[in-house]
């Protein structure tokens, strides 16, 4: 069993990515509903922290239901990461995560993210500070390289084991693929099966499958998966895959009560964490993924997603069978 510092986590476990306003508390709390195994905060930036941004400090919140649970930060300040490591350590989650991937123009502009595979120095520095800043378990979750001219994911991982880190999870792809193209698990196979690396290595990009998840699991010989587009609006993945991985019995596609059964949850504890605005705001970004698949569901969807009273959401969520 995969073990992250004292963390010990199932066999092969099923990890629910960190999604940038996908994975707050109330869609990890249907996830773990469902399955999964060890969850992640969306990312925070370690300067909003140390500013006391009010949406830094939010992203903060976490509950016992949820453990295991990883906060991820992200920052391209070695100081700077030193401190916010210091602020999330109150929170006591269970490990600290570092984001040395995300894609987006915005983090990668200021030198964080993804950005760092440009700078392998610099990275471990920055690793350095967050291992020095934390009592937890350090982890990081990275891609292949900065495009694919400059795959470095093997001396990345050799490094930040070094220095500390307790467990990587790897995206299949460079930053300049963005999120397109297919992900590649060769390179990833190639690093947990080099005999330097101790630490569990956790595979991420394309899974959207139990028949799929198997494949790469017996293929790769990762220690886990992470999952992330796959589970929104759809969180059964991570008890389908389960039960497929156990006895390769296809599990049965939840009905159209139990969709709308889990939207409603996810909506109730939506508003309980923002506030009835705020909640019915953030959740429009949901509904489409959930009833994804039923016919002629285009003016429901457009009430989902106009409609600013609770009730009133309720009510035509109710009146979808």
């Amino acid at each position: 069993m995969p073990k992250i510092g004292n963390l010990i986590l199932p066999e092969f476990p099923l990890l629910l990515a960190p999604m940038e306003d996908v994975s707050d508390p109330p869609f990890r709390y249907v996830c773990k509903l469902h399955g999964a195994d060890l969850m992640y905060t969306e990312f925070i930036s370690s300067e909003g922290l140390i500013r006391d941004a009010i949406k830094s400090r939010k992203k903060l919140d976490i509950f016992d239901y949820e453990r295991p649970i990883g906060i991820q930060i992200f920052g391209g300040d070695e100081e700077a990461m030193e401190m916010s490591a210091k602020i999330v350590d109150t929170t006591n989650p269970d490990l600290v995560d570092i984001n040395f991937g995300c894609p987006v123009k915005k983090v990668v502009c200021k030198g964080a993210g993804a950005a760092v595979l440009k700078d392998i120095k610099l990275m471990v520095k920055l690793t350095k500070a967050v291992v020095k800043g934390t009592n937890k378990p350090v982890t990081v979750k990275t891609r292949l390289g900065w495009d694919d001219s400059s795959i470095n994911i093997m001396e990345v991982a050799e490094q930040l084991q070094d220095v500390g880190v307790k467990a990587l999870t790897i995206h299949g792809r460079t930053r300049a693929q963005m999120y397109k193209g297919n992900a590649n698990w060769e390179h990833i196979a190639r690093v947990k099966n080099n005999q330097r690396i101790t630490i569990p290595i956790f595979g991420n990009g394309d899974i959207d499958s139990p028949q799929k998840a198997l494949e790469y699991k017996n293929k790769y010989g990762i220690d886990g998966i992470m999952i992330g587009r796959a589970a929104i609006g759809y969180p059964w993945i991570f008890n389908e895959i389960k039960q497929f991985l156990n006895n390769q019995h296809i599990a049965e596609k939840p009905t159209i009560a139990e969709r709308i059964s889990v939207c409603k949850t996810h909506l109730q504890k939506s508003i309980e964490w923002k506030g009835e605005k705020l909640g019915l705001l953030e959740m429009r970004n949901h509904y489409a993924n959930y009833f994804k698949g039923i016919a002629n569901f285009k003016e429901t969807r457009i009430k989902l997603v106009t409609l600013n009273e609770s009730e009133a959401i309720y009510d035509v969520l109710n009146n979808i069978m």
